[in-house]
């Protein structure tokens, strides 16, 4: 890399959550890439997705990749229940629900006691990721000049929730499962049905169609041999390297992400959206399967200063998150870099 990089872990001590519940001596991992500017001007937040950890992210990161480090300081946030941050798998009764809300609060103190950081010029988020980016915007509106909502929508929709709470199932249907999200070994017979079902739901039916998954068709594709290989090699390994206990603890946070859920808004989805004074992209998928073209065409008459550019792709969710699809890499570094100089 040419540009500097650092990293560690922010030590939160006992934070109190939205259900009043506890995380004891909580733990932040962080990376950050690039140089702060004198001003403190040039911040962009960068928050994991589900399951990943800032690794798997970095890949986006380059002066000729979506976010530059030579001109912005990145700071990536390992989101709780990522096994890098304050997990269930690292920590003693972790509590059953932490919420978007818990996260992005943390994250905020990090940045203001690590870097003095009080105000950002960018929250850019992916997925999960876009969730926490929607909450920095309506938690801080004062705080936040620009956010990207990369496939995420402002409170999870039903559909995804039914999608949500069958992974929850399968993992509570294993053997090895003590309750509450809780397991005596790693489910490995859930976890393998856990990355199939994903798989259904991750790329869209006309990328299936289209053969993209297989080597054999015109690239890019996902090069497996057939698709059986596909959904081990993509599928149940990503997912069975994590420990099930932190997988299922991040499909609650997931399941609860709604922007309006605190004390500012009272459940008033309308009033969390037109607080927002961030100048919002808003930028689904147009195959997307959780996260829908039309719930963000629905936020957006209550966004003071918002746009809708929708990927043109099939590739689903994973449209959203292009590391092996050079096209939809192109159309979202051409959006986001043009966002970024509103």
């Amino acid at each position: 890399m040419d540009w500097p990089t650092q990293q560690g872990i922010y030590e939160a001590g006992d934070i109190t959550l939205q259900s009043g519940a506890r995380i004891p001596s909580a733990k932040l991992s962080w990376k950050a890439h690039g140089t702060l500017s004198p001003a403190r001007d040039n911040v962009i937040v960068y928050p994991t997705s589900y399951a990943a950890q800032h690794p798997d992210l970095e890949w986006l990161i380059g002066p000729d990749k979506i976010l530059d480090p030579t001109r912005w300081f990145i700071v990536i946030p390992d989101m709780f229940g990522n096994g890098l941050s304050s997990s269930p798998s690292n920590t003693d009764n972790y509590p059953t629900v932490v919420t978007i809300h818990d996260n992005v609060q943390v994250q905020r103190r990090a940045l203001a006691e690590m870097f003095g950081i009080d105000r950002v010029a960018c929250v850019y988020g992916w997925s999960m990721g876009a969730l926490q980016a929607y909450h920095w915007a309506a938690l801080f509106p004062d705080a936040v000049e620009r956010i990207v909502v990369n496939c995420g929508v402002a409170r999870t929709a039903v559909h995804n929730q039914v999608f949500l709470r069958s992974l929850m199932a399968t993992l509570e249907a294993a053997p090895e499962h003590v309750g509450n999200g809780r397991f005596s070994s790693e489910p490995r017979a859930a976890k393998r049905a856990f990355g199939r079902i994903y798989a259904a739901w991750a790329l869209s039916q006309d990328f299936y169609r289209a053969g993209l998954h297989l080597g054999s068709a015109p690239k890019p594709n996902l090069g497996a041999v057939d698709l059986e290989s596909f959904l081990k090699t993509d599928w149940e390994d990503r997912f069975g390297i994590r420990p099930a206990a932190n997988l299922y603890a991040q499909l609650r946070t997931w399941d609860a992400s709604d922007i309006s859920a605190n004390d500012l808004y009272d459940g008033d989805l309308a009033a969390a959206l037109g607080a927002v004074k961030a100048r919002v992209l808003l930028m689904p998928g147009a195959t997307d399967l959780y996260f829908r073209t039309a719930d963000n065409e629905a936020e957006l008459p209550f966004l003071a200063t918002a746009s809708l550019r929708a990927i043109p792709s099939i590739w689903g969710h994973r449209a959203g998150n292009p590391v092996a699809n050079p096209a939809d890499m192109l159309f979202i570094q051409n959006e986001v870099r043009a966002h970024l100089e509103r």
